[in-house]
């Protein structure tokens, strides 16, 4: 079974003020890491434009109607310090809403064994009625709540392994039993959210911070001892990665340890999990990596487990 690839060109053009960290030359990044020998066998299609009732899975619906009318027709709009609109961010955010649900959709109907969703800006800070953190559409948790509406999914895992803590994800999913997020990160940092205590109304949110300068020992031990045996006994019938790759070492914005051999062993744990209770559906989403060699070694490592390297 193979390996899907989606993304759009549109995601360049999302443009953030000079200087700013989620820049269009990330996706480049990864676009020059994918174009290796090694991913010729990958299937590679465009990811299609979401639709407002697939964001309205997740987000209240005065907030992305008001999103929608604020999307300037040229220059910038800053949202907050961190998060700003330019005229090619709404249909940047729609492809990313459209190629988590594309790949679900894909890996939900056996089309592909499992999916990467090259796409920008990143969504998992994003509240259900709150931009923020450079993200404005949860796309990862519109891909779970899509799952669970057309293919009757009773059971999905979002595993995040980004330096920050998705905290609009843990938003989304606090109260309900049917979604389990697992997130490592960093903390503290932005956004200040992610303690061990932080556990849902239904014990389905499983927080395993990191402290400042640790590295791949104790990130795999969290997943080994935290996160894969809870996992284990929620037994998810699908899969989502919120695929951060900035607790990379040479990351601008935190000071985690990892490194690309770091994400192939993640990523390997996690198909195997997969395979138990999922019949290895995985679909992993692109989320944040600011230094773009960096971003492109973790990329290749991510991806080539993915296609079974």
């Amino acid at each position: 079974m193979s390996t899907l690839l989606l993304s759009h060109k549109a995601c360049l053009d999302h443009v953030t003020p000079p200087g700013h960290p989620e820049r269009p030359d990330r996706l480049r990044a990864v676009e020059e890491a994918l174009s290796h020998e090694r991913f010729q066998f990958l299937v590679r299609d465009q990811a299609p434009e979401g639709n407002l009732d697939l964001v309205t899975l997740c987000h209240n619906e005065h907030y992305v109607t008001e999103l929608r009318h604020i999307a300037p027709a040229s220059g910038q709009v800053y949202i907050d310090g961190d998060t700003s609109m330019s005229p090619g961010t709404w249909e940047a955010v729609m492809r990313g809403v459209g190629g988590a649900v594309a790949a679900t959709e894909a890996v939900m109907a056996g089309e592909h064994r499992n999916a990467f969703v090259a796409v920008r800006p990143p969504g998992h800070h994003a509240e259900i009625a709150k931009p923020m953190g450079f993200c404005f559409f949860d796309n990862v948790a519109i891909a779970a709540r899509h799952a669970q509406r057309k293919y009757g999914i009773k059971r999905a895992a979002i595993v995040d392994f980004d330096v920050h803590h998705g905290n609009g994800t843990q938003d989304i999913f606090w109260s309900d039993p049917t979604v389990m997020y697992c997130s490592t990160h960093q903390m503290p940092l932005f956004p200040g959210t992610g303690a061990r205590s932080e556990r849902g109304d239904h014990d389905t949110i499983v927080n395993a911070p990191l402290a400042s300068e640790d590295g791949g020992v104790e990130f795999r031990a969290a997943f080994e001892n935290l996160i894969l045996p809870q996992l284990t006994k929620f037994s998810p019938e699908l899969l989502i990665i919120s695929a951060g790759f900035d607790a990379h070492y040479r990351d601008p914005l935190a000071s985690l340890n990892l490194r690309g051999e770091d994400y192939a062993w993640v990523t390997r744990k996690l198909m195997d999990l997969a395979d138990k209770s999922a019949g290895g559906r995985i679909v992993s989403v692109l989320e944040g990596g600011y230094d773009l060699q960096g971003l492109k070694e973790s990329v290749t490592a991510h991806v080539g487990a993915l296609m079974g390297a």
